[in-house]
């Protein structure tokens, strides 16, 4: 497993592998026996690949099932499982037990679309006074919050079987806080029918709809 590139940062592991594989192996006496949960540095290289092995695997599964040809998505259905059960619903809130991010339970909670500055604004404004539904942290999900939601084995709307969403009708098309690098005047949006994420074009002159989340880090 490469851990880094630079030396300074190979010498810091190096001395961080050795701390650990001392305080793993227990007293560094040498007159003393060796202690029952003794470790070599093979196990503790072993250890390491392991954590680094769950990292790598931490994307979630898309939710697609069905395979149209081997080797495809629906073939090996790579990824973390989602849990059973996917969402818990509170009421006005709803919480993706896969990202643990805290959505609105209604997905059209402005009641109609904004651009993308008054999507930022009004989820700020949520978090006003006492906030909404308790919460004072309420913002526009980026690109990628807006994705996780997303079952890529239906469309119409691209949703998991049975969630608790409201309102999330099959042409609405969210707003992400995600700017396009290409073209800073344009930003991200995913559209409900098929998980697609898009370029909309002008933050001023285009118009979705606004899911606010919150939590994450």
């Amino acid at each position: 497993m490469k851990i880094c590139g630079s030396w300074k940062c190979n010498v810091g592991v190096l001395a961080g592998l050795l701390f650990a594989g001392a305080v793993l192996a227990g007293s560094l006496d040498p007159t003393d026996p060796p202690g029952s949960t003794m470790r070599t540095l093979q196990d503790i290289y072993d250890k390491l690949e392991e954590i680094d092995g769950k990292v790598q695997n931490s994307v979630a599964q898309t939710g697609q099932t069905t395979s149209y040809q081997a080797g495809d998505d629906g073939d090996h259905e790579q990824g973390v499982a989602w849990p059973n059960p996917r969402y818990t619903d509170h009421g006005d809130t709803v919480t993706d037990n896969l990202t643990g991010l805290m959505w609105t339970k209604n997905s059209n909670l402005p009641g109609g679309t904004r651009n993308w500055s008054g999507a930022l604004e009004y989820c700020n404004n949520m978090n006003s006074g006492a906030g909404t539904y308790g919460y004072t942290d309420w913002r526009l999900p980026n690109v990628c919050e807006l994705q996780s939601l997303i079952d890529y084995g239906r469309f119409n709307p691209a949703l998991p079987s049975g969630h608790p969403f409201t309102n999330v009708g099959t042409d609405l098309s969210h707003w992400s806080s995600t700017t396009d690098a290409d073209n800073t005047s344009h930003a991200w949006y995913v559209r409900m029918y098929d998980g697609s994420v898009r370029d909309a074009g002008s933050k001023t002159s285009a118009y979705y709809y606004v899911w606010p989340v919150r939590g994450g880090k």
